[in-house]
């Protein structure tokens, strides 16, 4: 027998929000198959499992909150299989979680004119009995991206090994037919202390599920995320300088390379990686921004850890760090981001790779926002905001005046 415990996830890391199993008692796991999802102060990550086998018990549930160390589930080793355990066998069949239940649907407000009917509802448990035989659905973040948004897997082709869904099929399949989740807002990353939750105006009515409204817990990531937001800007004036930048340049060298890059790369070059490494010069021409303030003291950073806001499908905002940015090329730059996103998305960064960082950029222009006023990643003393790219005329000085 094997003990499964919760893992140490960071120097500061003391416990761990269970979040998902995606294995059951009874079911066959392989070792580094992921087991369950935890979600910390910090990052939330897939666990794996230690040893090939069948999960024998699980003694935390989904929201139990654990600490560090403790024993969460007992998985028997190969050949310690007790009698009655599924065979072996099983284990070359993906296992999908059970499909949530279908939200309820809002209805409409009363109109005096006719209003137009509503979308069909979301049937996520039919796309999961429908995938749950389709040995394509490897990856549990395929498998929630199916689950939420009542996809039929058979309906999208795998680019991935083996004809393997991918995160990027789904997104490439919703586009072709239409996401049935709107984005949220924007909002910029955050690392400072969690400040005490306010209390609730008294006048404030609990909310209550019903035929016109839906109550949605709110995810550990967007509460931490708002706390932090909260004490950030009660703890530095926030002052927003905006300027345009003449991006005519940038796009002719990009245009030059980017399909030669994407050759080489197997990724594409966007803007971020000029931004990025533009803002590297900035911060060695002005140190004092690439700071953090400790108490009444700026400590000025003699290298630049550069943190790049990535959005969690909608869900969340997390900000990896470029380290050492200051020694790497554009190219160097754009590897790094393209990995750090990748695995942020996947779930696979390690707590320690989300902080630390000396300056952050927080990418809205993708969204197409014309300006956006982000919030400062404390203890920094300043955060960028790039907004979108945009052809315009412009009043040109030429060298003829």
């Amino acid at each position: 027998m094997a003990d499964v415990t919760l893992p140490q996830l960071g120097e500061t890391v003391t416990e761990g929000t269970i979040t998902q199993w995606f294995k059951n008692v009874g079911d066959v796991v392989n070792a580094d198959e992921p087991l369950f999802e935890v979600s910390t102060d910090k990052v939330d990550t897939e666990v794996p499992s230690p040893v090939s086998g069948v999960v024998t018990e699980i003694r935390a549930a989904e929201g139990d909150t654990i600490d560090v160390g403790v024993i969460v589930a007992v998985v028997a080793n190969d050949g310690e299989v007790p009698a009655g355990a599924p065979a072996p066998e099983q284990a070359l069949a993906p296992v999908l979680e059970p499909a949530p239940a279908p939200e309820p649907t809002l209805a409409p407000a009363p109109a005096p004119a006719p209003a137009p009917a509503p979308a069909p509802a979301r049937a996520p448990a039919a796309a999961s009995s429908a995938g749950e035989n389709d040995a394509r659905l490897l990856s549990p973040v395929v498998r929630r991206l199916v689950n939420e948004h009542g996809i039929d897997p058979s309906a999208v082709t795998g680019t991935g090994p083996g004809g393997r869904i991918t995160r990027e099929d789904i997104l490439d399949h919703l586009d072709k037919v239409g996401s049935n989740i709107a984005p949220a807002p924007a909002q910029a990353p955050a690392a400072a202390p969690a400040p005490a939750a306010a209390p609730a105006p008294a006048s404030a009515a609990p909310a209550v599920a019903g035929a016109r409204q839906t109550v949605v817990p709110l995810s550990k990531i967007r509460q931490l995320t708002g706390d932090h937001m909260v004490a950030s800007k009660a703890t530095s004036p926030h002052v927003l300088s905006m300027v345009e930048v003449d991006y005519a340049n940038v796009d002719r060298a990009r245009s030059a390379v980017k399909a030669d890059f994407r050759a080489s790369e197997g990724f594409s070059l966007t803007y971020l990686p000029f931004i990025a490494r533009a803002l590297v010069d900035g911060l060695q021409e002005f140190p004092h921004l690439n700071a953090s303030v400790v108490g009444s003291e700026l400590v000025v950073h003699g290298y630049i850890d550069l943190g790049i806001a990535v959005d969690l499908d909608y869900e969340g905002l997390i900000a990896p760090v470029i380290r050492g940015a200051e020694t790497k090329r554009l190219r160097a730059i754009a590897q790094e981001i393209n990995d750090l996103a990748d695995r942020a998305r996947n779930r696979r960064l390690s707590p320690d790779e989300i902080q630390g960082g000396t300056f952050t950029i927080s990418n809205n222009g993708s969204a197409g926002s014309v300006l956006t006023m982000p919030i400062i990643n404390q203890p920094q003393v300043g955060i960028v905001s790039t907004d979108a790219i945009v052809r315009k005329p412009v009043v040109a000085n030429l060298v003829d005046g």
